[in-house]
């Protein structure tokens, strides 16, 4: 059976002015730890109510937030004040979205983050409308490991961005190391482990995940 893309292909409108009024009355008269504490309060309900104001609290605490945004339940973050968000994305339930203090992460237009992701988003970009599949993950850093006689936990933390640009497509489950680009309308298979770049409109999957060949109608230039 095929049927019709819908999140991709929806309308995206601007958001009620009571929302955007909303968020800015809460932004002029309260702190960032009340916000916090009231998202606490909508972030696991079920209601068209708790959604809204799921929305309108994201407004009020990312540094931008496009129309039409849908947080769904049990979302979480850290340093919500790094995220730039586009218009229509969604961002699917009990995922965690993890930033950094003085990091940067933006999500495009129209992208789709399925339940149970996790972005390490200390320097994270998504292009829009990239997919990504239920459970994926990114990682954002890695310990060096030096020097050897103390715990690797206590070593420095090295911070990579990494970049999935528009159209891509990440599998369930699948994994990206710090420092990858994955490139224009590229694929990547469920549960890849993707250790370095992957060119636009490749298809990759394994892991390590490996070329297996260019999407129909993009050869390799």
């Amino acid at each position: 059976m095929r049927v019709p893309a819908t999140h991709a292909r929806r309308d995206v409108g601007p958001d009620p002015s009571f929302e955007i009024d909303l968020a800015a009355h809460l932004r002029e008269t309260t702190s960032v730890d009340a916000r916090l504490a009231l998202y606490g309060r909508f972030v696991d309900g079920e209601t068209p109510f708790d959604t809204i104001m799921r929305r309108v609290l994201w407004r009020t605490l990312v540094r931008q937030a496009g129309h039409g945004l849908r947080v769904e339940r049990g979302v979480r973050f850290r340093h919500p004040e790094t995220l730039e968000i586009g218009d229509g994305v969604f961002i699917g339930e009990q995922s965690v979205v993890q930033g950094r203090i003085n990091g940067t992460c933006t999500i495009g237009h129209h992208a789709w983050i399925g339940p149970h992701s996790f972005l390490d988003a200390r320097q994270l970009t998504l292009g829009e409308y990239v997919g990504w599949g239920p459970g994926a993950k990114v990682l954002g850093s890695t310990h060096t490991g030096q020097p050897a006689d103390v715990p690797i936990i206590e070593t420095d933390l090295e911070i990579k961005p990494v970049t999935v640009e528009a159209w891509a497509d990440i599998g369930v489950n699948a994994v990206l190391l710090p420092g990858v680009t994955v490139g224009r309308g590229a694929i990547v298979g469920a549960g890849a482990v993707v250790t370095g770049d992957v060119p636009p409109f490749a298809i990759v999957a394994g892991v390590p995940a490996r070329l297996l060949r260019y999407r129909e109608g993009h050869p390799r230039e």
